[in-house]
């Protein structure tokens, strides 16, 4: 029986949260499924308001064998965050329910046509996939895990998010700078405008950042130290940049 603190459903249940309409809304509708056996519940918090500063969380999904007192630690995460948790009972073949669930769900969703992007709570490679398919159907598809996340799979979706970079609410907003190593983002910054074209040998920092992301998914300024695109530009001995209206441009110093 699944433990006594949580409303679940199973992966056969009729979904009932409440989508936005369209017309409604100016952020992109995200659905949220969480693997619940392989995110431990402590970052739960942080997790879902870094979603929240992508978009409208408007479905989150936590999935996992409750009866299981490894999971008793999700008891409050799901209450707080609102999560909607779907028992997924383990079987005797040792393989993993909740990856089958969520699975069907993700297909489910894809089908319904209502979301702009997926976000995949998980360290679990189970999941390549599916990944691949919910892009082959033009889906953006988010990936948050530790960093023990294998490589491969970070690859594969559109932007992957470590949970490690990601700061828990009540901590103090101070950059990391006994972490920060700068001068090693720097051959991405050389890949990325080896890929875009210069004007007048300047390269728009915006179209770097997108290179950037669009080759090396798990790539956050965070891992860096710094919490964003431009700060970490500026600790990079080897650019220089300068203002071009609105812009942001870098060159290689000569």
């Amino acid at each position: 029986m699944p433990l006594d603190f949580i409303p679940v459903l199973c992966h056969t249940a009729v979904m009932t949260e409440q989508i936005p309409n369209a017309a409604l809304r100016d952020r992109p509708l995200l659905a949220v499924l969480i693997d619940a056996d392989n995110v431990p519940a402590k970052h739960a918090a942080k997790i879902m308001r870094e979603v929240a500063s992508i978009g409208e969380p408007a479905l989150r999904r936590v999935y996992g064998d409750w009866s299981n007192p490894h999971l008793k630690g999700w008891k409050q995460p799901i209450h707080e965050l609102g999560l909607v948790a779907h028992q997924e009972t383990s079987n005797s073949t040792g393989k993993n329910a909740s990856d089958i669930g969520l699975v069907i769900h993700a297909m489910d969703i894809l089908h319904g046509g209502k979301f702009d992007a997926f976000v995949i709570v998980s360290s679990d490679s189970d999941f390549t996939a599916l990944v691949n398919r919910l892009r082959e159907d033009g889906l953006t598809v988010i990936g948050i895990g530790e960093a023990k996340t294998n490589p491969a799979l970070r690859n594969v979706y559109n932007r992957f998010i470590l949970i490690e970079n990601i700061p828990d609410p009540d901590a103090p907003k101070t950059v990391r700078e006994s972490n920060a190593k700068a001068d090693k983002a720097l051959p991405l910054f050389e890949e990325a405008m080896d890929k875009i074209d210069a004007e007048d040998g300047w390269y728009n920092l915006g179209q770097i950042g997108q290179a950037i992301q669009a080759s090396h998914p798990d790539f956050d300024t965070r891992s860096y130290g710094y919490g964003k695109l431009s700060a970490l530009v500026a600790a990079l001995t080897a650019l220089e940049t300068e203002k071009n209206g609105n812009r942001l441009v870098i060159r290689p110093k000569n």
